[in-house]
């Protein structure tokens, strides 16, 4: 792999040491109003080391058939190095019947980034990538 041909900033927006690395979460989340739980929800979100995240939306055209990476790259934020572009990919109050729905959410999200991921790999082993 041509992983000279990077920078250094770009080695570390892709490999830092102390992150970021793409990851999925799920996560219940108890919302607390007062003096008593108001509500549960179910969350499923995304984490997108930078430099792959900026890579794949530099070859956009390439994905123009990939609604949810579109839909990643219109409506996640930045939140640093430590923690690259995070999205939330479902919210839902929860209820066991909505339990398998975030999973079926959380395979789509672990998929995509994956295939984001794949995608940064093989533009990197191009001879004639230039970074």
């Amino acid at each position: 792999m041509k992983r000279n041909s990077l920078s250094q900033k770009n080695k570390e927006s892709l490999w830092g040491e102390d992150g970021p690395y793409s990851e999925v979460k799920m996560s219940v989340q108890t919302r607390i109003l007062d003096d008593e739980i108001s509500r549960v929800f179910l969350e499923v979100e995304t984490y997108i080391n930078p430099y792959t995240f900026e890579l794949v939306k530099k070859f956009r055209e390439l994905f123009r058939d990939d609604q949810i990476i579109q839909d990643l790259l219109d409506h996640s934020e930045f939140r640093g190095i430590e923690y690259g572009y995070v999205a939330c990919a479902y919210s839902e109050e929860f209820k066991p019947e909505k339990l398998e729905i975030a999973n079926i959410h959380l395979k789509y999200a672990e998929d995509t980034i994956i295939k984001m991921h794949k995608f940064v790999l093989k533009i990197l082993n191009k001879k004639d990538f230039v970074n």
